[in-house]
């Protein structure tokens, strides 16, 4: 298969955001912790989705949900970071 670099770093990106998950989930933080998995790994889920998408305009929908999606996870990245989560 060839490599996409988009699908990597969602992936590699995925994954950080599930041990981010775990260490809030630890501190009893588990509503953000929820929110920030939810978001965070739907980036690269939605990647997948587009990658296999079966026309132009299903790949850019998805894209464009993983746009959001990253917007969303950043804005909880944002909070967690300005509350000293992170």
């Amino acid at each position: 298969m060839k490599e996409n670099l988009i699908a990597d770093k969602t992936y590699n990106f995925a994954i950080k955001i599930v041990l981010l998950s775990k260490k809030l989930c630890a501190q009893n933080e588990y509503v953000l912790s929820r929110q920030i998995l939810k978001s965070g790994t739907s980036i690269g889920a939605n990647v997948e989705e587009a990658i296999g998408g079966i026309s132009k305009k299903d790949f850019r929908a998805k894209m464009s949900i993983s746009y959001k999606e990253a917007r969303e996870t950043n804005y909880w990245l944002r909070i967690l970071k300005d509350t000293n989560y992170i």
